[in-house]
Protein backbone atom coordinates (compact mmCIF):
# COMPACT_ATOMS: atom_id res chain seq x y z
CA UNK A 1 0.00 0.00 0.00
CA UNK A 2 1.57 3.20 -0.65
CA UNK A 3 0.85 5.89 1.56
CA UNK A 4 -0.43 9.85 0.38
CA UNK A 5 3.48 11.38 0.67
CA UNK A 6 1.48 14.86 1.15
CA UNK A 7 -0.60 14.10 3.81
CA UNK A 8 2.21 12.50 5.76
CA UNK A 9 4.26 15.94 5.08
CA UNK A 10 1.07 17.78 7.15
CA UNK A 11 1.63 15.38 10.18
CA UNK A 12 -1.28 13.53 9.48
CA UNK A 13 -1.06 9.89 11.92
CA UNK A 14 -0.35 6.88 10.11
CA UNK A 15 -3.28 4.54 10.60
CA UNK A 16 -5.11 7.69 9.08
CA UNK A 17 -3.38 7.77 6.19
CA UNK A 18 -3.82 4.06 5.72
CA UNK A 19 -7.42 4.95 5.28
CA UNK A 20 -6.53 7.95 3.01
CA UNK A 21 -4.86 5.45 0.46
CA UNK A 22 -8.14 2.82 0.55
CA UNK A 23 -10.04 6.25 -0.09
CA UNK A 24 -7.31 7.01 -3.03
CA UNK A 25 -6.90 10.69 -1.61
CA UNK A 26 -3.63 11.43 -3.85
CA UNK A 27 -2.83 15.42 -2.20
CA UNK A 28 -4.42 18.01 0.34
CA UNK A 29 -6.75 20.18 -1.32
CA UNK A 30 -5.81 24.08 0.04
CA UNK A 31 -8.43 23.81 2.99
CA UNK A 32 -6.99 20.82 4.03
CA UNK A 33 -3.19 22.11 3.34
CA UNK A 34 -3.94 24.93 5.24
CA UNK A 35 -6.07 23.71 8.30
CA UNK A 36 -4.47 20.43 9.50
CA UNK A 37 -1.50 21.64 10.38
CA UNK A 38 -3.26 24.61 12.60
CA UNK A 39 -5.43 22.01 13.90
CA UNK A 40 -2.98 19.61 14.78
CA UNK A 41 -1.36 21.76 17.50
CA UNK A 42 -4.44 22.11 19.37
CA UNK A 43 -5.51 26.14 17.96
CA UNK A 44 -9.08 27.04 16.85
CA UNK A 45 -9.56 27.75 13.80
CA UNK A 46 -11.66 29.80 11.57
CA UNK A 47 -12.42 28.89 7.89
CA UNK A 48 -13.57 30.99 4.94
CA UNK A 49 -14.14 27.85 2.04
CA UNK A 50 -17.28 26.54 -0.31
CA UNK A 51 -18.57 23.35 -0.21
CA UNK A 52 -17.29 20.54 -1.77
CA UNK A 53 -13.67 21.83 -0.99
CA UNK A 54 -12.99 19.15 1.24
CA UNK A 55 -13.38 20.26 4.82
CA UNK A 56 -14.39 17.23 6.28
CA UNK A 57 -11.09 15.85 5.99
CA UNK A 58 -9.11 19.44 7.06
CA UNK A 59 -10.98 19.10 10.42
CA UNK A 60 -11.44 15.62 10.91
CA UNK A 61 -7.97 14.21 9.91
CA UNK A 62 -6.09 16.19 12.84
CA UNK A 63 -9.04 15.88 15.50
CA UNK A 64 -9.62 12.31 15.27
CA UNK A 65 -5.91 11.35 16.01
CA UNK A 66 -6.44 13.34 19.17
CA UNK A 67 -9.10 11.57 20.19
CA UNK A 68 -8.51 8.93 23.42
CA UNK A 69 -9.83 5.59 22.27
CA UNK A 70 -9.90 4.24 25.57
CA UNK A 71 -12.67 6.84 26.73
CA UNK A 72 -16.24 6.24 26.10
CA UNK A 73 -17.25 9.78 26.08
CA UNK A 74 -17.94 12.34 23.80
CA UNK A 75 -14.42 13.91 22.66
CA UNK A 76 -15.43 15.44 19.66
CA UNK A 77 -18.71 17.14 18.53
CA UNK A 78 -19.39 18.69 14.42
CA UNK A 79 -22.45 20.43 14.39
CA UNK A 80 -24.22 20.23 10.59
CA UNK A 81 -27.16 22.26 9.57
CA UNK A 82 -29.16 19.51 8.25
CA UNK A 83 -29.52 16.05 8.60
CA UNK A 84 -28.15 15.07 4.77
CA UNK A 85 -24.66 17.06 6.17
CA UNK A 86 -25.01 15.35 9.01
CA UNK A 87 -24.94 12.11 7.54
CA UNK A 88 -22.50 12.57 5.52
CA UNK A 89 -19.92 14.03 7.48
CA UNK A 90 -20.66 11.00 9.73
CA UNK A 91 -19.98 8.83 6.81
CA UNK A 92 -16.86 10.29 6.15
CA UNK A 93 -15.56 10.45 9.26
CA UNK A 94 -16.52 7.08 9.69
CA UNK A 95 -14.29 6.03 6.54
CA UNK A 96 -11.07 8.13 8.03
CA UNK A 97 -11.29 6.46 11.49
CA UNK A 98 -10.97 3.17 9.62
CA UNK A 99 -7.81 2.04 11.22
CA UNK A 100 -8.40 3.39 14.43
CA UNK A 101 -9.20 1.13 16.98
CA UNK A 102 -12.62 1.24 18.86
CA UNK A 103 -13.45 5.05 18.19
CA UNK A 104 -16.84 4.79 17.25
CA UNK A 105 -19.17 7.80 15.39
CA UNK A 106 -22.70 9.01 15.88
CA UNK A 107 -24.87 10.90 13.86
CA UNK A 108 -27.84 12.67 15.51
CA UNK A 109 -30.96 14.18 13.88
CA UNK A 110 -34.11 14.82 13.84
CA UNK A 111 -36.33 11.98 12.24
CA UNK A 112 -34.79 9.23 13.47
CA UNK A 113 -36.15 7.43 16.43
CA UNK A 114 -34.74 8.52 19.65
CA UNK A 115 -34.47 5.26 21.08
CA UNK A 116 -32.04 4.32 18.68
CA UNK A 117 -29.40 7.24 19.52
CA UNK A 118 -30.24 7.17 23.32
CA UNK A 119 -29.03 2.84 23.38
CA UNK A 120 -25.74 4.46 21.44
CA UNK A 121 -25.13 7.25 23.49
CA UNK A 122 -25.43 4.88 26.44
CA UNK A 123 -22.94 2.49 24.78
CA UNK A 124 -19.97 5.37 24.47
CA UNK A 125 -19.34 6.84 21.03
CA UNK A 126 -16.30 9.33 20.66
CA UNK A 127 -16.96 11.39 18.10
CA UNK A 128 -20.80 13.46 17.57
CA UNK A 129 -22.10 14.48 14.58
CA UNK A 130 -25.58 16.10 14.24
CA UNK A 131 -28.25 19.17 14.05
CA UNK A 132 -28.56 21.93 16.57
CA UNK A 133 -32.01 20.85 17.50
CA UNK A 134 -31.13 17.32 18.10
CA UNK A 135 -28.11 17.82 20.24
CA UNK A 136 -29.77 20.51 22.43
CA UNK A 137 -33.00 17.11 23.30
CA UNK A 138 -30.17 15.64 24.14
CA UNK A 139 -28.52 17.96 26.23
CA UNK A 140 -31.46 18.28 27.90
CA UNK A 141 -32.50 14.79 28.15
CA UNK A 142 -28.76 14.31 29.89
CA UNK A 143 -28.50 11.60 27.68
CA UNK A 144 -25.26 14.08 25.68
CA UNK A 145 -23.28 15.51 28.20
CA UNK A 146 -20.21 18.45 26.52
CA UNK A 147 -18.41 18.72 29.91
CA UNK A 148 -15.08 17.09 28.40
CA UNK A 149 -15.74 17.76 25.04
CA UNK A 150 -11.93 18.57 23.68
CA UNK A 151 -12.83 19.47 20.23
CA UNK A 152 -15.91 21.34 18.22
CA UNK A 153 -16.59 21.87 14.81
CA UNK A 154 -19.54 23.98 13.12
CA UNK A 155 -19.66 22.82 9.67
CA UNK A 156 -21.38 25.48 7.38
CA UNK A 157 -21.87 28.05 9.91
CA UNK A 158 -23.56 30.16 7.46
CA UNK A 159 -26.30 28.09 6.58
CA UNK A 160 -26.72 27.29 10.23
CA UNK A 161 -27.40 31.31 10.34
CA UNK A 162 -29.82 31.07 7.30
CA UNK A 163 -31.31 28.39 8.86
CA UNK A 164 -32.02 30.89 12.23
CA UNK A 165 -30.12 27.93 14.36
CA UNK A 166 -27.78 30.75 15.56
CA UNK A 167 -28.67 31.02 18.89
CA UNK A 168 -29.19 27.18 19.44
CA UNK A 169 -25.43 27.06 17.94
CA UNK A 170 -24.45 29.71 20.95
CA UNK A 171 -26.83 27.49 23.98
CA UNK A 172 -24.69 24.34 22.53
CA UNK A 173 -21.08 26.23 22.68
CA UNK A 174 -22.12 27.62 26.05
CA UNK A 175 -21.93 24.02 27.01
CA UNK A 176 -18.32 23.19 25.93
CA UNK A 177 -15.62 23.71 28.22
CA UNK A 178 -13.52 27.19 28.24
CA UNK A 179 -10.23 25.36 26.91
CA UNK A 180 -12.24 23.17 24.06
CA UNK A 181 -10.62 23.60 20.52
CA UNK A 182 -13.19 25.35 18.28
CA UNK A 183 -12.95 25.08 14.56
CA UNK A 184 -15.67 27.11 12.48
CA UNK A 185 -16.23 26.89 8.24
CA UNK A 186 -18.27 28.86 6.98
CA UNK A 187 -18.79 29.82 2.87
CA UNK A 188 -19.13 33.12 3.60
CA UNK A 189 -18.56 35.24 7.03
CA UNK A 190 -21.79 37.90 7.83
CA UNK A 191 -21.51 39.59 10.57
CA UNK A 192 -23.47 37.50 12.87
CA UNK A 193 -20.94 34.89 11.94
CA UNK A 194 -17.84 36.75 12.92
CA UNK A 195 -19.68 37.64 16.42
CA UNK A 196 -19.58 33.62 17.18
CA UNK A 197 -16.27 33.43 16.50
CA UNK A 198 -14.95 35.88 18.63
CA UNK A 199 -16.80 34.95 21.21
CA UNK A 200 -16.25 31.42 20.87
CA UNK A 201 -13.07 31.03 19.22
CA UNK A 202 -10.76 34.38 20.13
CA UNK A 203 -7.59 34.15 18.65
CA UNK A 204 -8.65 31.77 16.49
CA UNK A 205 -5.91 31.43 12.93
CA UNK A 206 -7.89 32.14 10.14
CA UNK A 207 -7.55 30.59 6.68
CA UNK A 208 -9.13 31.69 3.71
CA UNK A 209 -9.41 29.93 0.06
CA UNK A 210 -10.30 31.66 -2.63
CA UNK A 211 -13.79 31.47 -3.01
CA UNK A 212 -15.20 29.20 -5.31
CA UNK A 213 -18.04 31.37 -6.23
CA UNK A 214 -15.93 33.15 -8.67
CA UNK A 215 -14.49 30.20 -10.83
CA UNK A 216 -16.48 27.32 -10.25
CA UNK A 217 -14.10 25.69 -13.47
CA UNK A 218 -15.11 22.26 -12.96
CA UNK A 219 -19.13 23.55 -14.09
CA UNK A 220 -19.93 24.34 -16.98
CA UNK A 221 -22.83 27.14 -16.42
CA UNK A 222 -25.87 27.78 -19.17
CA UNK A 223 -28.87 29.42 -19.22
CA UNK A 224 -32.16 29.22 -21.11
CA UNK A 225 -34.96 32.09 -21.03
CA UNK A 226 -38.39 30.97 -21.46
CA UNK A 227 -41.69 31.70 -19.88
CA UNK A 228 -43.37 29.81 -16.88
CA UNK A 229 -45.77 27.89 -19.33
CA UNK A 230 -42.59 26.49 -21.36
CA UNK A 231 -40.29 25.13 -18.46
CA UNK A 232 -41.43 21.24 -18.42
CA UNK A 233 -41.50 21.23 -22.41
CA UNK A 234 -37.77 22.44 -21.95
CA UNK A 235 -36.76 20.06 -19.65
CA UNK A 236 -37.82 17.20 -21.18
CA UNK A 237 -36.06 18.22 -24.37
CA UNK A 238 -32.66 18.56 -22.48
CA UNK A 239 -32.97 15.67 -21.07
CA UNK A 240 -33.66 13.67 -24.30
CA UNK A 241 -30.60 15.77 -25.94
CA UNK A 242 -27.88 15.71 -22.76
CA UNK A 243 -25.87 13.02 -21.85
CA UNK A 244 -26.79 13.07 -18.02
CA UNK A 245 -25.41 10.16 -15.35
CA UNK A 246 -27.27 11.68 -11.93
CA UNK A 247 -29.60 14.98 -12.04
CA UNK A 248 -30.36 17.09 -9.41
CA UNK A 249 -33.09 19.65 -10.55
CA UNK A 250 -33.91 22.54 -7.51
CA UNK A 251 -37.46 23.81 -6.99
CA UNK A 252 -38.62 26.39 -4.67
CA UNK A 253 -41.67 24.14 -2.72
CA UNK A 254 -42.31 20.72 -1.56
CA UNK A 255 -45.30 21.01 -3.45
CA UNK A 256 -43.51 21.80 -6.47
CA UNK A 257 -41.01 18.68 -5.85
CA UNK A 258 -43.41 15.90 -5.80
CA UNK A 259 -45.72 17.27 -8.91
CA UNK A 260 -43.08 17.18 -11.34
CA UNK A 261 -41.17 13.98 -10.33
CA UNK A 262 -44.65 12.49 -10.93
CA UNK A 263 -44.50 14.42 -14.61
CA UNK A 264 -41.18 13.48 -15.28
CA UNK A 265 -42.48 9.64 -14.46
CA UNK A 266 -45.04 9.56 -16.24
CA UNK A 267 -42.66 10.49 -19.44
CA UNK A 268 -41.13 7.19 -18.87
CA UNK A 269 -38.02 9.01 -16.52
CA UNK A 270 -36.70 7.26 -13.36
CA UNK A 271 -37.41 10.26 -10.99
CA UNK A 272 -37.93 10.97 -7.04
CA UNK A 273 -38.75 13.78 -5.12
CA UNK A 274 -36.78 14.53 -1.91
CA UNK A 275 -38.29 17.36 0.16
CA UNK A 276 -38.52 18.09 4.06
CA UNK A 277 -41.89 16.83 4.23
CA UNK A 278 -40.57 13.24 3.64
CA UNK A 279 -39.65 10.94 6.21
CA UNK A 280 -35.57 10.62 7.03
CA UNK A 281 -36.44 6.89 6.33
CA UNK A 282 -37.65 7.77 2.49
CA UNK A 283 -35.22 10.67 2.46
CA UNK A 284 -31.95 8.34 3.21
CA UNK A 285 -33.56 5.78 0.61
CA UNK A 286 -33.92 7.95 -2.46
CA UNK A 287 -30.90 9.17 -1.90
CA UNK A 288 -29.34 5.91 -1.78
CA UNK A 289 -31.19 4.56 -4.81
CA UNK A 290 -29.90 8.00 -6.63
CA UNK A 291 -26.46 6.32 -5.53
CA UNK A 292 -26.61 3.20 -6.67
CA UNK A 293 -27.94 4.27 -9.88
CA UNK A 294 -32.10 3.13 -9.38
CA UNK A 295 -33.06 6.10 -9.52
CA UNK A 296 -31.50 8.96 -11.77
CA UNK A 297 -33.52 12.10 -11.36
CA UNK A 298 -34.01 13.97 -7.78
CA UNK A 299 -36.57 16.56 -7.35
CA UNK A 300 -35.20 18.43 -4.34
CA UNK A 301 -36.24 21.29 -2.37
CA UNK A 302 -32.71 23.79 -1.24
CA UNK A 303 -32.87 22.25 2.36
CA UNK A 304 -33.56 18.74 1.93
CA UNK A 305 -30.38 18.63 -0.79
CA UNK A 306 -28.25 20.42 1.73
CA UNK A 307 -24.71 18.55 2.07
CA UNK A 308 -25.81 16.06 -0.71
CA UNK A 309 -22.85 14.35 -2.16
CA UNK A 310 -23.52 11.70 -5.07
CA UNK A 311 -20.45 10.83 -7.56
CA UNK A 312 -22.73 10.03 -10.26
CA UNK A 313 -24.38 13.41 -10.36
CA UNK A 314 -23.66 14.65 -13.87
CA UNK A 315 -26.15 17.80 -14.10
CA UNK A 316 -28.17 20.47 -11.56
CA UNK A 317 -30.86 22.21 -13.01
CA UNK A 318 -32.33 25.14 -11.53
CA UNK A 319 -36.04 24.76 -12.71
CA UNK A 320 -36.53 27.93 -10.35
CA UNK A 321 -34.12 30.39 -10.13
CA UNK A 322 -33.04 30.81 -6.61
CA UNK A 323 -33.56 34.80 -4.94
CA UNK A 324 -29.93 34.57 -3.36
CA UNK A 325 -26.67 33.93 -5.12
CA UNK A 326 -25.61 32.03 -2.42
CA UNK A 327 -28.19 29.22 -2.54
CA UNK A 328 -27.11 29.50 -6.27
CA UNK A 329 -23.47 28.29 -5.60
CA UNK A 330 -25.06 25.46 -2.97
CA UNK A 331 -27.23 24.00 -5.82
CA UNK A 332 -24.59 23.47 -8.49
CA UNK A 333 -22.21 22.45 -5.60
CA UNK A 334 -24.09 18.99 -5.81
CA UNK A 335 -21.78 18.57 -9.36
CA UNK A 336 -18.55 19.05 -10.12
CA UNK A 337 -17.28 18.17 -6.63
CA UNK A 338 -13.74 16.76 -5.83
CA UNK A 339 -12.15 17.84 -8.81
CA UNK A 340 -15.31 16.28 -11.06
CA UNK A 341 -16.73 17.70 -13.95
CA UNK A 342 -20.20 19.31 -14.04
CA UNK A 343 -22.87 21.19 -15.58
CA UNK A 344 -25.27 23.49 -14.15
CA UNK A 345 -28.49 24.75 -16.29
CA UNK A 346 -30.68 28.01 -15.39
CA UNK A 347 -34.22 28.19 -15.92
CA UNK A 348 -34.74 32.12 -16.26
CA UNK A 349 -38.40 33.70 -16.93
CA UNK A 350 -38.62 37.18 -18.20
CA UNK A 351 -38.95 38.94 -14.68
CA UNK A 352 -35.52 36.82 -13.04
CA UNK A 353 -33.42 38.94 -15.58
CA UNK A 354 -32.01 40.77 -12.92
CA UNK A 355 -31.54 37.48 -10.84
CA UNK A 356 -29.16 36.12 -13.53
CA UNK A 357 -27.58 39.51 -13.63
CA UNK A 358 -26.92 39.17 -9.95
CA UNK A 359 -26.02 35.40 -10.32
CA UNK A 360 -23.44 36.61 -12.93
CA UNK A 361 -21.43 39.23 -11.19
CA UNK A 362 -21.30 37.13 -7.73
CA UNK A 363 -19.74 34.20 -9.71
CA UNK A 364 -17.56 36.99 -11.42
CA UNK A 365 -18.53 35.07 -15.06
CA UNK A 366 -20.80 35.97 -17.81
CA UNK A 367 -22.92 32.48 -18.07
CA UNK A 368 -23.41 31.90 -21.38
CA UNK A 369 -27.10 31.14 -23.18
CA UNK A 370 -27.98 27.56 -23.95
CA UNK A 371 -29.86 26.84 -27.06
CA UNK A 372 -33.30 24.76 -26.53
CA UNK A 373 -32.75 21.28 -28.42
CA UNK A 374 -34.89 21.43 -32.22
CA UNK A 375 -37.34 18.10 -32.87
CA UNK A 376 -34.09 17.20 -35.37
CA UNK A 377 -31.77 16.89 -32.70
CA UNK A 378 -34.18 14.87 -30.59
CA UNK A 379 -34.91 12.83 -33.41
CA UNK A 380 -31.16 12.21 -34.32
CA UNK A 381 -30.69 11.64 -30.30
CA UNK A 382 -33.36 9.02 -30.74
CA UNK A 383 -32.40 7.40 -33.40
CA UNK A 384 -28.66 7.07 -32.17
CA UNK A 385 -30.28 5.40 -29.01
CA UNK A 386 -32.47 3.22 -31.04
CA UNK A 387 -29.00 1.97 -33.22
CA UNK A 388 -26.94 1.59 -29.89
CA UNK A 389 -30.09 -0.95 -28.45
CA UNK A 390 -30.16 -2.56 -31.39
CA UNK A 391 -26.18 -3.50 -31.46
CA UNK A 392 -26.19 -4.64 -27.97
CA UNK A 393 -29.12 -7.17 -28.53
CA UNK A 394 -26.70 -8.59 -30.95
CA UNK A 395 -23.57 -8.52 -29.20
CA UNK A 396 -25.34 -9.93 -25.88
CA UNK A 397 -28.27 -12.27 -26.63
CA UNK A 398 -28.79 -15.58 -28.59
CA UNK A 399 -30.58 -14.88 -31.87
CA UNK A 400 -30.75 -17.84 -33.87
CA UNK A 401 -34.56 -19.05 -32.38
CA UNK A 402 -35.53 -15.71 -33.97
CA UNK A 403 -33.50 -15.64 -37.20
CA UNK A 404 -35.08 -18.96 -38.39
CA UNK A 405 -38.94 -17.14 -37.23
CA UNK A 406 -37.51 -14.06 -39.39
CA UNK A 407 -36.71 -15.95 -42.28
CA UNK A 408 -39.21 -18.24 -42.41
CA UNK A 409 -41.93 -15.70 -42.33
CA UNK A 410 -40.23 -13.69 -44.48
CA UNK A 411 -40.02 -17.31 -47.00
CA UNK A 412 -43.70 -18.27 -46.16
CA UNK A 413 -45.29 -14.80 -46.85
CA UNK A 414 -43.21 -13.25 -49.30
CA UNK A 415 -42.17 -10.47 -47.65
CA UNK A 416 -38.54 -8.83 -48.36
CA UNK A 417 -36.39 -9.25 -45.73
CA UNK A 418 -35.66 -4.95 -45.52
CA UNK A 419 -39.24 -4.42 -45.41
CA UNK A 420 -40.26 -6.97 -41.96
CA UNK A 421 -37.20 -5.42 -40.19
CA UNK A 422 -38.77 -2.10 -40.55
CA UNK A 423 -42.56 -3.77 -39.59
CA UNK A 424 -40.41 -4.87 -36.29
CA UNK A 425 -38.52 -0.87 -36.18
CA UNK A 426 -41.97 0.64 -36.31
CA UNK A 427 -43.42 -1.54 -33.60
CA UNK A 428 -40.33 -1.10 -31.26
CA UNK A 429 -40.38 2.66 -31.64
CA UNK A 430 -44.24 3.45 -31.07
CA UNK A 431 -44.26 4.79 -27.90
CA UNK A 432 -41.28 6.84 -28.76
CA UNK A 433 -41.44 8.09 -32.20
CA UNK A 434 -37.88 8.07 -34.10
CA UNK A 435 -38.99 10.85 -36.31
CA UNK A 436 -40.90 13.33 -33.98
CA UNK A 437 -42.69 16.31 -35.22
CA UNK A 438 -41.85 18.64 -32.51
CA UNK A 439 -42.81 22.66 -32.96
CA UNK A 440 -40.02 25.21 -32.45
CA UNK A 441 -40.24 26.64 -28.37
CA UNK A 442 -40.39 30.40 -29.20
CA UNK A 443 -38.32 32.00 -26.13
CA UNK A 444 -38.30 35.73 -25.23
CA UNK A 445 -34.81 37.30 -25.67
CA UNK A 446 -32.77 38.30 -22.53
CA UNK A 447 -31.99 41.57 -24.90
CA UNK A 448 -35.53 42.75 -25.44
CA UNK A 449 -35.35 45.68 -23.45
CA UNK A 450 -38.23 47.35 -25.41
CA UNK A 451 -40.06 44.94 -25.10
CA UNK A 452 -39.59 45.19 -21.04
CA UNK A 453 -40.14 48.55 -21.01
CA UNK A 454 -43.29 48.79 -22.76
CA UNK A 455 -44.81 45.94 -19.99
CA UNK A 456 -43.63 47.63 -16.90
CA UNK A 457 -45.15 51.20 -18.28
CA UNK A 458 -48.19 49.35 -18.57
CA UNK A 459 -48.04 47.69 -15.16
CA UNK A 460 -46.74 50.96 -13.40
CA UNK A 461 -50.33 52.40 -15.46
CA UNK A 462 -52.53 49.32 -14.23
CA UNK A 463 -51.04 49.68 -10.80
CA UNK A 464 -51.80 53.55 -10.64
CA UNK A 465 -55.34 52.70 -11.93
CA UNK A 466 -55.94 50.26 -9.54
CA UNK A 467 -58.84 51.40 -6.83
CA UNK A 468 -59.04 47.94 -5.26
CA UNK A 469 -59.65 48.03 -1.26
CA UNK A 470 -56.59 46.73 0.84
CA UNK A 471 -56.22 45.50 4.26
CA UNK A 472 -52.90 46.40 5.94
CA UNK A 473 -51.25 43.36 7.46
CA UNK A 474 -48.41 42.81 10.42
CA UNK A 475 -46.22 39.73 10.01
CA UNK A 476 -43.53 39.12 12.67
CA UNK A 477 -40.52 39.23 10.65
CA UNK A 478 -38.17 42.43 9.14
CA UNK A 479 -34.98 43.09 8.34
CA UNK A 480 -33.06 41.78 11.22
CA UNK A 481 -34.29 38.42 10.10
CA UNK A 482 -32.29 38.74 6.95
CA UNK A 483 -36.30 39.43 5.00
CA UNK A 484 -36.50 40.97 1.75
CA UNK A 485 -39.84 41.87 -0.56
CA UNK A 486 -38.99 39.00 -2.57
CA UNK A 487 -38.80 36.47 -0.07
CA UNK A 488 -42.14 37.85 1.13
CA UNK A 489 -44.04 38.07 -2.78
CA UNK A 490 -42.36 34.42 -3.09
CA UNK A 491 -43.77 33.08 -0.43
CA UNK A 492 -47.32 34.31 -0.36
CA UNK A 493 -47.56 33.36 -4.16
CA UNK A 494 -45.81 29.84 -4.03
CA UNK A 495 -46.64 28.46 -0.58
CA UNK A 496 -49.73 30.46 -0.24
CA UNK A 497 -51.10 30.36 -3.30
CA UNK A 498 -52.13 33.63 -4.03
CA UNK A 499 -52.41 35.75 -6.66
CA UNK A 500 -49.68 37.93 -7.51
CA UNK A 501 -51.94 41.00 -8.16
CA UNK A 502 -53.84 40.58 -4.32
CA UNK A 503 -50.66 42.23 -3.14
CA UNK A 504 -49.79 45.40 -2.45
CA UNK A 505 -47.06 47.96 -0.65
CA UNK A 506 -44.72 45.94 1.41
CA UNK A 507 -42.82 48.10 4.16
CA UNK A 508 -39.76 46.85 5.87
CA UNK A 509 -38.87 47.44 9.13
CA UNK A 510 -36.38 45.97 11.83
CA UNK A 511 -38.74 43.85 13.55
CA UNK A 512 -41.76 43.47 10.87
CA UNK A 513 -43.07 44.43 8.27
CA UNK A 514 -46.28 45.78 7.06
CA UNK A 515 -48.31 44.17 3.61
CA UNK A 516 -51.00 45.31 1.64
CA UNK A 517 -53.40 42.66 0.67
CA UNK A 518 -56.93 42.75 -1.48
CA UNK A 519 -59.59 43.15 0.80
CA UNK A 520 -61.32 40.63 -1.82
CA UNK A 521 -59.35 37.82 -0.31
CA UNK A 522 -61.36 35.07 1.27
CA UNK A 523 -60.83 34.20 5.03
CA UNK A 524 -59.36 30.70 3.71
CA UNK A 525 -57.24 32.29 1.57
CA UNK A 526 -55.66 34.81 4.42
CA UNK A 527 -55.93 31.56 6.84
CA UNK A 528 -53.53 29.40 4.27
CA UNK A 529 -50.68 32.24 4.96
CA UNK A 530 -50.65 31.77 8.23
CA UNK A 531 -48.38 28.34 7.99
CA UNK A 532 -45.90 29.81 5.63
CA UNK A 533 -41.92 30.28 7.01
CA UNK A 534 -39.75 32.80 6.67
CA UNK A 535 -36.06 32.03 7.03
CA UNK A 536 -37.54 29.43 9.47
CA UNK A 537 -39.52 31.88 11.34
CA UNK A 538 -43.43 31.76 11.47
CA UNK A 539 -44.70 35.03 10.17
CA UNK A 540 -48.18 35.58 12.41
CA UNK A 541 -50.04 37.94 9.99
CA UNK A 542 -52.32 39.49 11.64
CA UNK A 543 -54.82 42.14 10.06
CA UNK A 544 -54.16 45.70 11.29
CA UNK A 545 -57.15 48.00 12.76
CA UNK A 546 -58.37 50.34 10.29
CA UNK A 547 -56.92 49.51 7.49
CA UNK A 548 -59.36 48.34 4.74
CA UNK A 549 -59.29 51.21 2.60
CA UNK A 550 -58.91 52.33 -1.02
CA UNK A 551 -55.03 52.33 -1.79
CA UNK A 552 -54.08 55.70 -2.73
CA UNK A 553 -50.64 57.06 -4.16
CA UNK A 554 -49.27 58.09 -0.98
CA UNK A 555 -50.70 56.13 1.67
CA UNK A 556 -48.38 57.29 4.32
CA UNK A 557 -48.79 60.54 4.08
CA UNK A 558 -51.99 61.04 6.48
CA UNK A 559 -54.10 64.34 7.29
CA UNK A 560 -55.31 64.97 11.42
CA UNK A 561 -53.68 64.11 14.39
CA UNK A 562 -51.50 60.81 14.31
CA UNK A 563 -51.76 58.05 16.82
CA UNK A 564 -48.62 57.13 18.75
CA UNK A 565 -49.05 53.73 16.26
CA UNK A 566 -48.60 56.07 13.17
CA UNK A 567 -45.30 58.23 14.76
CA UNK A 568 -43.42 55.18 15.63
CA UNK A 569 -44.15 53.65 12.13
CA UNK A 570 -42.88 57.14 10.43
CA UNK A 571 -39.87 57.24 12.67
CA UNK A 572 -38.95 54.22 11.29
CA UNK A 573 -39.48 54.52 7.82
CA UNK A 574 -37.39 57.53 7.96
CA UNK A 575 -34.37 55.85 9.93
CA UNK A 576 -34.71 53.14 7.37
CA UNK A 577 -34.89 55.40 4.56
CA UNK A 578 -36.52 53.09 2.29
CA UNK A 579 -39.47 53.35 0.01
CA UNK A 580 -42.12 50.64 0.06
CA UNK A 581 -42.12 47.65 -2.23
CA UNK A 582 -44.79 47.14 -4.83
CA UNK A 583 -44.37 43.98 -6.29
CA UNK A 584 -44.94 43.48 -10.02
CA UNK A 585 -48.01 42.02 -11.43
CA UNK A 586 -47.61 40.10 -14.60
CA UNK A 587 -49.70 38.86 -17.39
Amino acid sequence: MTLPSDFSALGVDENLLKALADLEYKQPSPIQEQSIPILLEGKNLLGTAQTGTGKTAAFALPLLARIDASQRYPQMLVLAPTRELAIQVSEAIKSFAKYLPRIKVLAVYGGQPMYQQLKALNSGVQVVVGTPGRIMDHMKRGSLKLERVSAVVLDEADEMLRMGFIDDVEFILGATPPACQCALFSATMPPAIRRVAKKYLGDAQEVQIASRTSTVDQIEQHYLMMRSNQKFDVLTRILEAEDYNGTIIFVRTKTATTELAEKLEARGLSAAALNGDLSQQLRERTIDRLKRGQVDIVVATDVAARGLDVERISHVFNYDIPFDTEAYIHRIGRTGRAGRKGKAILFVCPPERRLLKTIERATKREIPVMPIPSGELIGARRIETFKKKLHDTLEHQTLQPMRELIQGIAKTDEIDMTDLAAALAHQLQEKTNLFPKLANIQTPSLDDRKQRRDRDRGERGERERNTEPMTRYRIAVGRKHNITPRDIVGAFTNEGRINIRTIGRISLFTEHTTVELAASLSEKEVKQLQGIKLRQHDIKIQEMSGSSAPRDKKPFKKSGPRTDRDKGAASSRKKSSSKPFIPKRHN
